[in-house]
């Protein structure tokens, strides 16, 4: 065991909250890959966990283990750890990452269960039959671009023989986890209040209405259809808050504790309203608050005590009524101050939402003296174009005026028809066609000569 020293989760723990805020510690039988490396000694293994699949064994690379290759399809792999979670409180990081084409298909399922390995396997949580624990699948659920989903049982239940899984879930939120070209983080976080999934560092959905009990296996596995999806596991981180806070009783001694206190919980967090907030992300509602005194100390007369022992027993009672009442109002009031912060969140981002839109609309003030300065020069130009029109106008009428009487002086001088001419041509052509008659006419009248 060692305090954990990388940066990527101490930027993690960074963001946990007052009742969070405390040093967390690697479990390093539940961990792998938090040096950047799956294996050390550079061997196809994943220390403390088993690995398993269908066809083919799962390939183990050198910083990243693949459960379903991109070829073929109808894969399954499948990483248990082989140690149980000893600790109550917990946070369990998992980097994935997940290719494929535009239509692939599969899931990929987060579980920590009861008899680990032996109750699922390879199983999915649409494949499994009755297991006891937390499933947390990532698909795309409904024909969405990714869901990130909560299952829970307690043994009870066959999914495997359910007619509507999805129906089970308690909690879920979107999340477009295909094809981003980096690891996606999901994180899921058990403290003596709540229990909470992050994903990529935002709150998913929260609930007070869970606890899984110690002694439970840590398990991921991944299922690929026709047109398969590629899921590649980068890490999987576990931290505590306390190494020494183990609960070592035997396992099926912790198994058979932890049922009952599972089958009450998780019963009760797949009730119709509890699902309802999980799945608007806010689970941590008190819906038993009504209840919350219900073990109250009748009051009862003093002459009714007549002995010390009766006496302190009563005492002692009331004592811890007390205590208990302290205990119910101190987590309620942590819850409340937890949804404080929440929503202290919401408003601070909001108001800097709000910031960007005012800032966007400063530029309108700008926009609006362009619009008018561009008004005012249109109006200019009108006013330039009016004045050179009747400029033109103006001298076009003083120069026609001017010389209009001069140029009719002109036309009717140089365009008149001269009819002496063709009086002249009439009058000659008449006499030389007299002239011409007179010659001939003497001509006839000649003697004529005769050889």
């Amino acid at each position: 065991m060692r305090v954990l020293q990388s940066s990527a989760l101490a930027l993690g723990l960074a963001t946990v909250k007052f009742a969070e805020a405390q040093a967390q510690f690697l479990v390093n039988e539940l961990s792998f890959g938090y040096t950047g490396r799956i294996n050390d000694r550079g061997q196809a293994t994943v220390p403390g966990f088993n690995i398993q699949g269908t066809p083919d064994v799962p390939e183990v690379l050198s910083n990243k283990l693949i459960l379903t290759p991109p070829h073929p399809g109808n894969t399954r792999g499948a990483i248990w750890a082989d140690q149980p979670n000893k600790y109550s409180t917990w946070v369990a990081d998992v980097d994935f990452r997940v290719n494929g084409p535009e239509r692939g298909s599969g899931n990929l399922n987060i579980w920590l269960a009861r008899r680990g390995n032996q109750e699922i396997s390879q199983s999915s949580v649409y494949t499994v039959g009755r297991f006891d624990g937390l499933a947390l699948v990532i698909d795309q659920h409904g024909g969405s671009g990714g869901m990130v989903r909560g299952f829970l049982n307690d043994g009870t239940t066959d999914f495997k023989a359910h007619q509507s899984v999805d129906s089970l879930a308690f909690g879920h939120c979107n999340y477009a986890y295909r094809n981003l070209g980096r690891p996606s983080q999901i994180k899921l976080r058990q403290t003596n209040q709540v229990f909470k999934v992050e994903v990529d560092g935002r709150l998913c959905f929260e609930s007070d209405k869970i606890t899984i009990p110690p002694g439970y296996f840590f398990g991921i596995t991944a299922a690929a259809g026709d047109n398969p999806d590629s899921s590649e596991i980068f890490k999987m981180v576990t931290m505590t808050e306390n190494l020494d806070a183990k609960q070592d009783a035997p396992l099926q001694q912790q198994s058979n504790q932890g049922q009952g206190q599972a089958q009450a919980q998780m019963s009760y967090g797949r009730t119709s309203n509890y699902q309802n907030n999980a799945n608007r992300g806010n689970g941590n509602g008190n819906q038993n608050g009504g209840d919350a005194f219900d073990d109250s100390i009748p009051d009862a007369n003093a002459e009714t005590i007549t002995s010390s022992k009766a006496q302190f027993e009563d005492l002692h009672n009331r004592l811890q009524s007390v205590n208990h009442h302290l205990s119910t109002i101190f987590r309620q009031l942590t819850g409340v101050g937890t949804v404080g912060e929440k929503r202290h969140e919401e408003t601070s981002k909001a108001v800097d939402d709000v910031k960007r839109l005012l800032t966007k609309l400063d530029k309108l003030d700008t926009i609006q003296g362009d619009i008018q300065k561009l008004q005012r020069d249109m109006r200019e130009m009108r006013n330039d174009i009016n004045m050179k029109v009747k400029d033109s106008e103006h001298a076009m009428k003083n120069f026609i005026g001017s010389n209009h009487g001069t140029m009719l002086e002109h036309v009717a001088i140089q365009a008149a028809p001269k009819h002496g001419k063709l009086i002249f041509v009439i009058i000659g052509s008449q006499i030389l066609i007299v002239g011409a008659y007179i010659y001939y006419e003497r001509k006839k009248t000649l003697p004529k000569k005769y050889l």
